[in-house]
């Protein structure tokens, strides 16, 4: 039987994702949840620190670039300062 969605549980309820007001975004547990049910995944959590080393700045900037275009694409939730992109957004430091 073939696995839907991302192979784990996708609520913040799991404690696989954060909720909207803490960042949105996948936690730590969910990542590893992931790479579990996901063999030779690569993922990551996201890159918070202040001063990133240059391989973590590539990542933050790769994002930070991704979400700008979701914004274009959804201009309902840019608006919002309150949507998980944006809180995303945010907690990424884009």
């Amino acid at each position: 039987m073939a696995k839907k969605g991302m192979g784990i549980a996708t609520s913040v309820k799991s404690g696989n994702f954060r909720p909207t007001k803490q960042g949105a975004g996948m936690t730590e547990k969910g990542v590893k949840a992931y790479r579990a049910a996901n063999p030779g995944s690569k993922l990551k959590t996201a890159v918070t620190s202040d001063n990133p080393g240059p391989k973590d700045a590539a990542r933050r900037k790769s994002f930070c670039a991704r979400s700008a275009g979701q914004m274009k694409m959804f201009p309902e939730a840019a608006k919002d300062p309150n949507s998980r992109i944006r809180q995303a957004r945010r907690r990424w430091k884009c």
